[in-house]
């Protein structure tokens, strides 16, 4: 599929070619689901912690006799049924993660890809580059009508367009090195520098040939 290329001044700059075997899948739901709950699992700390009865600090002492008192037995206070005592079957730390297989998060990312395309909510841009004022950034996207958008460049970011957009709301910048699902689904518009389409057009060299070879 074809795409026009524009600058920040909503210029045209071309045309670009969107591979099928990337960005014209029929996205899958269920897919992207898994993808973003992996995400989210394991970016969890699982730093969290309640101290068992073991760990409590409390006197192992008995608090009275087992007979003779009228109430019931008791042994000493980390038990769970005493304030102070410890918790049952409380959290300890550990991993959220879960696992997913290399090849199907760079299929979720694809169907996330194709997702954006569907939805006519991917913008190609020849560059990001700017001088460095959220200003005048922020003027440029609004003539663009970007209210919500991830952009991704290529393997390094123009440092006064990151310094500049990452004061505006609802609007992220990412190297192609740091591009998901998450981030992707999270905006409304999906912004790419050509920079990034030809990195995407190496990361999946193999799968485009595969496609054609179906052909």
């Amino acid at each position: 599929m074809k795409a026009t290329v524009t600058t920040l001044e909503a210029k045209k700059a071309g045309e670009v070619e969107l591979a099928d075997a990337i960005y014209g899948l029929e996205p899958r739901s269920d897919i992207l689901h898994r993808m973003v709950r992996w995400q989210q699992l394991k970016r969890m700390a699982g730093t969290h912690h309640a101290q068992d009865r073991s760990e409590v600090s409390v006197t192992g002492k008995k608090m009275y006799k087992q007979k003779g008192t009228g109430g019931a037995r008791h042994g000493d206070k980390s038990v769970p049924q005493w304030r102070g005592g410890g918790k049952a079957f409380g959290p300890k730390p550990r991993s959220h993660a879960i696992d997913l297989t290399k090849k199907f998060r760079a299929l979720a990312l694809r169907h996330a890809l194709s997702a954006k395309a569907k939805a006519g909510e991917i913008v190609v841009i020849d560059t990001a580059a700017s001088d460095g004022k959220t200003g005048a950034l922020k003027k440029q996207f609004a003539s663009l009508g970007w209210k919500s958008a991830l952009i991704i460049d290529g393997a390094a970011l123009d440092d006064a367009f990151a310094r500049a957009a990452r004061n505006i709301p609802h609007i992220d910048v990412l190297p192609i090195a740091g591009i998901n699902v998450y981030d992707i689904l999270r905006r409304e518009k999906l912004v790419l520098t050509k920079a990034a389409v030809e990195a995407l057009d190496v990361r999946f060299a193999d799968v485009k040939a595969k496609a054609s070879e179906a052909k």
